[in-house]
């Protein structure tokens, strides 16, 4: 096949659609391996600050992406769609206020991709959705311009498996899920992953990658419920989960460690489970752990508020009028991505309930653009003096920044719900864990 040489020689030219924690790194891996790569996106300031070499993800250094730049071109100008050889979708797939999947990201880019298709062409979608997206809702729109999916064009899926400041994997080292409309076009995309992924795992079609996604957040998200909810009864029966988990933990085989926290965050765990949920509907199947599972979830950042209340009280402190600071704005350690993430859900509450509420958090100064939550908010300083301002610290996120000795010090009451104390404070008036 023309395509398939083209990508073996390093002559074909890649289109990535979406320059975000997905996508950008791809733009690296492409232009690493030495192809022409155009990044499209709808946001011009990204845009302008890519051109400049400027990084607006932590992990994505600038020296990586000033290397790039002989072979990367940034542009809002979708019209180039037309001069790509390959062209790779990673747009967001939220849910709605209803929980119910918005593809309008993937819809919308996938009529303008049709309006530059040409044969020979390559389209992979790696947005995570539910299964039958690809053949069944993308295949038709990029068809009405005559061409056929197999036969004039190539189209596959192939999801994305980024974990954001993963110190052991990485974009390269991941295996690459790749599943085809067609034979043909397993065997293009399969080429295409096999030039910048040490190892593709090929399957036999569209829906089971598309279902592979599916399987590995929402396994993720029941266990992580699991834990949660015996977090919630341990606690009534004066055990410590973390103690637990350590010490289940040592079994070699037949277990795994989860843990607990204030809620999911990130554009993963906590939305992707609800489209298999959605598409379940189709088949009159009830996706019962999926719902149980997001039900406990959903409910955390409600516990943490809880055991705040009760902290407070014990301290003769109302929460109205009571200052709050929560450590951590980030979903997870060591990352600057507030995507989903429970500390806005806690912050949003406390803040019902009449608290005055800051943050600190070493990535975020300041709260990007979300779709639910307008923070108008900045990251406060994390000193000595400002800590003793504070009627209760809450720790929601663990940064490696955060030093626990430094924070038990200088907090007048503390609400851990990461463990981040551990065993370094005695007093149950000062640390809760939550």
């Amino acid at each position: 096949m023309e395509l398939i040489e083209k990508i073996k020689s390093k002559k074909a030219h890649i289109g990535i659609i979406g320059l975000g924690y997905v996508g950008l790194p791809l733009v690296m891996e492409f232009c690493k391996a030495g192809f022409r790569v155009t990044g499209f996106d709808i946001d011009p300031e990204k845009v302008a600050l890519l051109k400049r070499g400027k990084s607006y993800i932590k992990h994505m250094s600038e020296s990586r992406l000033l290397e790039c730049l002989p072979l990367f071109s940034p542009t809002t100008d979708f019209s180039k769609l037309a001069e790509t050889d390959c062209v790779i979708i990673c747009v967001p797939t939220p849910l709605n206020k209803y929980r119910e999947p918005d593809m309008s990201f993937v819809f919308n880019t996938t009529k303008t991709i049709a309006q530059y298709l040409r044969k020979g062409q390559l389209i992979v979608l790696e947005s995570t959705t539910y299964p039958g997206t690809t053949d069944e809702d993308m295949r038709p729109m990029l068809e009405e311009t005559g061409l056929k999916a197999g036969k004039d064009f190539y189209l596959a899926f192939s999801p994305e498996r980024e974990d954001p400041n993963n110190k052991d994997f990485s974009t390269k080292t991941i295996p690459k899920v790749v599943g085809g409309y067609t034979n043909n076009c397993l065997t293009v995309a399969k080429a295409l992953y096999d030039s910048v992924v040490t190892k593709t795992v090929p399957v036999s079609s569209t829906r089971v990658a598309e279902a592979t996604k599916l399987l590995e957040n929402i396994y993720r998200s029941v266990n992580i419920a699991l834990v949660n909810e015996l977090k919630m009864l341990f606690d009534r029966m004066g055990i410590d989960i973390w103690e637990v988990i350590e010490a289940a933990k040592t079994k070699p085989f037949g277990f795994h460690a989860f843990y607990p926290g204030p809620g999911l965050g990130g554009h993963c765990i906590p939305i992707d489970p609800f489209y298999l949920t959605w598409k379940a509907r189709e088949y009159e199947f009830s996706t019962r752990f999926i719902e149980l599972a997001g039900e406990i979830n959903t409910h955390m950042p409600y516990y943490v508020i809880q055991k705040t209340l009760e902290a407070l009280n014990k301290n003769s402190k109302s929460i109205k009028g009571a200052k709050v600071l929560i450590l951590g704005l980030a979903y997870k350690k060591n990352v600057d991505d507030p995507r989903e993430s429970p500390s806005l859900k806690l912050i949003e509450l406390l803040q019902e309930m009449g608290a005055e509420v800051d943050y600190n958090d070493p990535y975020i100064p300041r709260p990007p653009k979300m779709r639910k939550y307008k923070l108008e908010k900045s990251s406060v300083p994390l000193t000595a003096d400002s800590l003793g301002k504070y009627d209760c610290v809450v720790i929601a996120t663990d940064h490696a920044d955060y030093v626990p000795e430094f924070i038990l010090e200088n907090s007048r009451i503390i609400v851990d719900t990461r463990n981040l104390m551990k065993n370094l404070s005695t007093n149950p008036d000062r640390v809760t864990k939550a």
